[in-house]
């Protein structure tokens, strides 16, 4: 059976921003003609935000936190107790320190479901403020590449990967997107939809998955009218 899955912010969406009109039509059809699941590292809420609850509650499941936070429509299916470990805070709290981008918006660790993310430039405030200067700032320096190898060093238990165009999402080894591969049948034709599948990006683990043990394709879009336009040709 062919299966759909899709990433959400910078996917489906514009980053951090509401699905766009016209393709919030054209999307609301595809999915009752189609077995649509969605898997994003934000929250039940910003997603719900982003994409509608009626897209939300009429996808098959929507994996929330990487798949730590499950739902089926309004019924919570499964969620992660895992909390940040106080030496992982005081680490992160230290690279906060340590940054030199001025700007900061505040909620710089946002505790989700099963994980956390974290941000030099922050979730507080107005979360499109910085939010340019960050990207570029993060493109010349790299800086979360070197933070999360940082992570990775010194706490091998930890999963961490490249999150949307200014975070970093952490949670216990194992506990990215490609953990929801469980729910799948080998038979299943997925088509896996997601704009992060670089190796230390966060759809990288489920596009590694569904390569090495599935059948189905993968496609590394840059934005929501690419995938509009691969939807339309499939």
């Amino acid at each position: 059976m062919r299966k759909y899955i899709f990433d959400v912010d910078g996917t489906l969406t514009p980053s951090r921003k509401q699905i766009e009109p016209k393709f919030l039509r054209f999307f609301r059809e595809f999915i009752i003609y189609n077995h649509v699941t969605l898997i994003t590292g934000s929250d039940r809420e910003k997603t719900i935000e982003q994409i509608t609850p009626e897209i939300y509650n009429n996808c098959w499941r929507v994996y929330n936190c990487s798949g730590c936070d499950v739902y089926e429509g309004n019924r919570n299916v499964y969620r992660d107790s895992w909390e940040l470990p106080k030496n992982v805070e005081r680490f992160l709290e230290d690279e906060l320190a340590y940054s030199c981008f001025p700007i900061r918006n505040g909620l710089h660790i946002e505790r989700r479901p099963g994980g956390v993310n974290f941000s030099i430039l922050g979730r507080g405030k107005d979360t499109s403020h910085g939010r340019e200067e960050y990207v570029k700032w993060d493109n010349e320096r790299l800086e979360r590449v070197d933070i999360a190898d940082r992570l990775k060093n010194q706490f091998p238990d930890l999963e961490v990967n490249l999150g949307g165009q200014t975070g970093l999402d952490l949670a216990a080894k194992g506990k990215n997107k490609g953990q929801i591969i469980k729910d799948f049948d080998k038979t299943d034709d997925l088509h896996f939809f997601g704009d992060m599948m670089s190796e230390g990006q966060n759809d990288w683990p489920l596009a590694m998955a569904i390569v090495d043990n599935m059948m189905g394709s993968c496609y590394n879009v840059n934005d929501y009218k690419e995938t509009w336009e691969l939807l339309l040709n499939i």
